[in-house]
């Protein structure tokens, strides 16, 4: 490889404009600019009172974590480390032939960190390469059995990871996967993988939650669950964050994995993820779609509807996100306001100008589910439209549904 692909160009707002290195700890001063912690803290200390950039006098000279620049910084090392990693792969790696691959497979039983780098290698090729190791014989038993070893190697267990991840689609039978050796193996990737590995364990247990059966062995086996939701941190890869999502997601059908789900606070989570101004959409549709799963078992719409924040994000996201979004946030709004209710939310949602957000949909091109949810929020308010509008300075001419 030359050294002009050794080339990394880094985004200049990493950078920290003390040091110009990429910042570890983002933080911010009062001034609003953003300096490695360590770089600041030293200037500081040494007796200064600006801002290094503005030269600006600081009324205070606390600061406070820039989480989103934080997180923004680690999805780039991130992606860094991937491509490199990638590219000497493919640079220093010969995919193997079909024929040493029959070779490579006899020789997993023993010390096999080579061979299953160049399996990877070999099903990473093509989709042709996939369907042969899928049809060989004991090739996925000598997977599974990888899997249903604890003990082994944390590293080779991140290659069994990304062969299975690769051939999710080629996988007939993925009932040993549900087998409980196999979930503590994948309960350990959740805790001590990568994140590349952690997301593609969760890609696979949200490939085996098939049926009713599948989701509760996922849910009942201890410790599994509460790993899942700690992977919703705000500080999490977003990556992470909506493969986690999708999964649980895929096993909240059993109202006992529901309940599981919110004693181990989900809900909290959710409303953070709603709450950072920065979520990308996908996020925020799929922890709508969690929320309103949760809202269906009494506990679930209990913890919403005492939560006036949490309901207030919720209508803020209608219109606002998505015709997805609007929609699982709607039927949410309608189930504890209208089917269930609860005076308490429904006066959240007044509070939140959620009325006005009814009329707009009654008169926008959404689904008729939603316009209808929409009609049954304002009859059961029952406020007439001046009241309604009272804050919102429009020349729309507004239909009552009503």
């Amino acid at each position: 490889m030359g050294r002009d692909n050794l080339y990394i160009t880094v985004p200049s707002f990493f950078r920290c404009p003390i040091s110009l290195d990429v910042m570890k700890s983002p933080v911010s001063l009062c001034t609003g600019v953003t300096y490695d912690r360590d770089s600041i803290q030293q200037w500081l200390d040494s007796g200064n009172n600006t801002c290094p950039a503005t030269m600006q006098i600081l009324q205070s000279k606390e600061f406070v974590p820039n989480r989103n620049l934080q997180r923004l910084i680690q999805v780039w090392s991130d992606s860094v480390a991937r491509r490199q990693l990638d590219t000497d792969s493919a640079t220093n790696l010969v995919v193997p032939s079909q024929d040493q691959v029959k070779v490579l497979v006899k020789q997993l039983d023993n010390k096999c960190f080579s061979s299953l780098t160049k399996i990877v290698s070999f099903a990473r090729e093509s989709e042709e390469n996939r369907e042969f190791l899928a049809r060989m014989d004991g090739f996925l038993n000598a997977l599974f059995d990888f899997m249903r070893n604890a003990e082994s190697d944390i590293k080779l267990i991140e290659l069994v990871l990304k062969i299975l991840d690769l051939m999710l689609s080629k996988i007939a039978d993925k009932k040993p996967l549900l087998e409980a050796n196999c979930l503590s193996t994948i309960l350990l990737v959740l805790q001590r993988g990568s994140t590349d590995s952690q997301i593609q364990s969760i890609r696979l247990l949200d490939s085996i939650a098939v049926d009713g059966e599948s989701k509760l062995k996922i849910a009942e086996k201890e410790g599994l669950l509460p790993e899942l939701v700690k992977s919703l941190s705000k500080e999490k890869d977003p990556r992470l964050i909506e493969a986690s999502l999708s999964c649980l997601i895929a096993i909240t059908t059993p109202k006992h994995v529901k309940t599981k789900l919110i004693h181990s606070r989900t809900i909290p989570e959710l409303k953070n993820l709603l709450s950072e101004p920065n979520t990308i959409i996908s996020i925020i549709e799929k922890s709508l779609e969690l929320l309103g799963k949760l809202s269906s078992c009494k506990e679930g719409r209990l913890e919403i509807w005492n939560d006036s924040i949490l309901l207030q994000k919720i209508v803020q996201k209608v219109l606002k996100v998505s015709s997805r979004a609007t929609e699982h946030a709607v039927t949410m709004l309608w189930s504890v306001c209208y089917l269930f209710r609860d005076e308490k939310a429904q006066e959240a949602v007044v509070c939140s100008n959620g009325m006005i957000k009814f009329l707009l949909l009654m008169q926008s091109n959404c689904s008729l589910a939603v316009k209808q949810m929409s009609a049954d929020l304002l009859k059961i308010f029952r406020v007439n439209s001046k009241s309604c509008l009272s804050s919102y300075d429009t020349k729309t001419t507004h239909i009552m549904p009503f």
